[in-house]
């Protein structure tokens, strides 16, 4: 089956190569099938370094992506630091060139960074506690070190209809940001809808990023190509991916 990636609607693609992988173009099996890229889930691991073999060979021949252990921290860590896929963080972000900063998801949310010259440039894992507990302010800091980040890319995620929570995700998000509430609506007594997307142009608007591309796939929604946890627990990973050209 043919690799299919999913590439981001904004205007950086002559100075950067960003995308997210879809299910296809691999040789996992099910219900991993079939382009898995995490070691993280009971995957088959040779399974999963041929599809990170096939991911570098056939997009990044020249780059080595860095990948992270990701724990729904707000850990940001300079990606050209990183010498193996143990490091703890759920983001990084990089100012070397043949560096590909990459985060894992399979319903959170994945948000790509970078200047105007892509001088600097990030991939973020933001769930819902990522969210709240400042991962997206966290990177923005970090890169404002070496330039100041204007545009932002939201890969594919879960999308609000299919995203219900609780009346204690509806208060975490409260105590942080009242803002953050017009993002929840109202499903059946204790159970609410956050649109994801929204929460995070909130707070990257906040953070003065107001070019804020992508947002319109559904993870849980579209079987075909991604895959979702909260439809099968049991399930691989995409991978969402930037470096410079």
């Amino acid at each position: 089956m043919t690799m299919s990636l999913i590439y981001p609607d904004w205007p950086l693609q002559e100075k950067v190569v960003a995308f997210t992988t879809t299910r296809s173009g691999g040789v996992s099996q099910p219900p991993f099938d079939n382009f898995n890229l995490a070691l993280h889930v009971s995957d088959n691991s040779s399974d999963v370094c041929e599809n990170r073999n096939r991911l570098q060979a056939n997009v990044l021949p020249n780059t080595q992506i860095k990948w992270l252990k990701q724990t729904h921290s707000n850990i940001v860590v300079n990606a050209s630091t990183i010498e193996a896929d143990s490091v703890e963080a759920d983001a990084a972000f990089t100012v070397d060139n043949n560096i590909a900063c990459a985060v894992l998801t399979a319903d959170c949310l994945p948000i790509l960074l970078s200047d105007c010259n892509a001088k600097c440039i990030a991939a973020i894992h933001a769930g819902w506690r990522g969210v709240i507990n400042g991962v997206i302010e966290r990177t923005v800091t970090a890169m404002r070190d070496y330039a100041k980040p204007e545009y932002a890319w939201l890969g594919p995620a879960i999308g609000v209809q299919a995203f219900e929570v609780g009346d204690d995700v509806y208060a975490a998000y409260s105590q942080r940001d009242t803002q953050l509430t017009n993002t929840f609506y109202a499903k059946k007594p204790g159970k609410w809808s956050l649109d994801i997307y929204q929460a995070a142009k909130l707070v990257l608007n906040s953070a003065d990023i107001h070019n804020v591309f992508g947002g319109e796939y559904c993870t849980y929604s579209d079987s075909d190509q991604f895959f979702s946890y909260r439809r099968q627990s049991n399930t691989g990973r995409m991978a969402t991916i930037i470096s410079k050209r």
